[in-house]
């Protein structure tokens, strides 16, 4: 047989058709016939790397169980994971590098807020899926767009509406003074917290701080001024301990309640507040759904200890929000999955908009909707006494709902 050069274009026609062969596998950037990239980005060095650092190493070492057990339609899951500093400007270089360098399939990155949130308009523009790992990013989420999805640790709408929902409902706070930071992030969780605060018919005292503030004296005389039934802290770890510790140096005994962003290392906290007597009446909240290394998501804690041996021997690892980097990765493999043996990328974002399932890690389930983008709005308390941990029962949430 005489093989012309049209039989040649006959037959790749044909195959492109089809979508078989090496060529279609080609077609969506980071895509081969072995291996799907996926683009990852937290903070694994600088002030804040305890935000993401093993919250990434959770993420990869889902895929790397992903992997193990075959992949996804013959596929392995590749990772190329940059360094974002918790920073906007090294957050978006990061994305662009990803996209552009390493031509990723999708990103599966972003611990912290304000910071992911400035890549939105980068990755709306280039059509790229961005899963978030950690951060809430309600200014990504919210109006929703078809390329971003969020929140697997918590929106923070959510976060400020379940602290009310908690000191009303469990506590039988009337007053409380709410600290938060004066910027869209603060901004956010307030939303939610008046929204539960007018549902549960409770007065607010409201001081919105600086998240670099270095004296918090003057905020916290206001709030004690309003004779709170309980303070609500809803900040980042810096702002959060120095509230604390003025709460117990001016005398203030009723209860503390600390947001899930405020510390992600309870020794350290300990230390920065000047020891357990400022921990004597005081609660945090977590998203998780059990307390940390509990029954209920041993396995997550067990699967680090397995993946990262020489790092779990040292101290304080694995770091608080470790597993939350779990459902955002489940999601990413099951919106593969469900996409088939020929995924684009729009298959993919598809997939994602209908994803509903228990993650086996967090307090509440992964859920997304036509135009819903945040995936969880559950949260747990914890009282912390400077040793031991106590859960409380209950999940708590927020009646907030985005009007778009």
């Amino acid at each position: 047989m005489t093989v012309t050069k049209s039989t040649v274009l006959a037959a790749g026609l044909a195959a492109a058709l089809l979508g078989t062969g090496p060529a279609a596998a080609q077609q969506e950037p980071g895509l081969t016939p072995t291996s799907i990239k996926i683009g990852m980005f937290a903070p694994l060095s600088g002030a804040n790397m305890a935000y993401g650092f093993d919250v990434a190493n959770a993420a990869k070492m889902y895929y790397d169980k992903i992997n193990k057990e075959g992949g996804i339609h013959g596929r392995k899951i590749e990772v190329v994971l940059e360094d974002d500093r918790c920073n906007a400007n090294d957050l978006v270089a990061a994305v662009k590098k990803l996209v552009e360098q390493d031509q990723v399939f999708i990103l599966n990155g972003g611990s912290c807020s304000a910071a992911v949130v400035a890549a939105k308009e980068y990755v709306v523009r280039n059509k790229v899926p961005l899963v978030m790992l950690n951060a809430s990013g309600d200014g990504a989420l919210y109006p929703p767009t078809d390329y971003i999805f969020g929140a697997f640790s918590i929106s923070q709408y959510a976060v400020g509406g379940a602290m009310i929902d908690f000191a009303a409902k469990t506590l039988g706070a009337k007053k409380i003074a709410y600290v938060n930071h004066d910027d869209a992030y603060g901004a956010w969780n307030l939303e939610g917290a008046k929204a539960d605060a007018e549902a549960s018919k409770v007065d607010l005292a409201v001081e919105s701080v600086n998240p670099t503030i270095n004296d918090v004296t003057a905020p916290f005389l206001k709030l004690r001024a309003a004779n709170p039934d309980a303070l609500l802290i809803v900040t980042y770890a810096r702002p959060a301990a120095l509230m604390i510790k003025k709460a117990a140096e001016m005398g203030f005994n009723k209860p503390i309640i600390l947001s899930v962003t405020g510390t992600a290392n309870l020794s350290q906290l300990m230390q920065n507040v000047g020891g357990p007597d400022a921990l004597k009446n005081f609660y945090f909240q977590d998203v998780l759904a059990d307390l940390p290394g509990g029954p209920k998501i041993k396995w997550v804690y067990d699967m680090y200890k397995q993946s990262y041996p020489d790092l779990a021997a040292k101290p304080d690892h694995p770091q608080a929000y470790m597993p939350y980097g779990i459902p955002s990765a489940m999601s990413i493999v099951k919106a593969l999955q469900a996409a088939g043996p020929n995924p684009t990328r729009e298959k993919v974002l598809d997939a994602m908009k209908t994803l509903n399932f228990d993650s086996g890690v967090m307090a509440g389930p992964v859920v997304f909707g036509p135009s819903e983008r945040a995936a969880n709005k559950a949260t747990i308390f914890i009282k912390f006494d400077g040793t031991n941990q106590t859960l409380q029962p209950g999940v708590y949430s927020s009646r907030w709902k985005f009007k778009g």
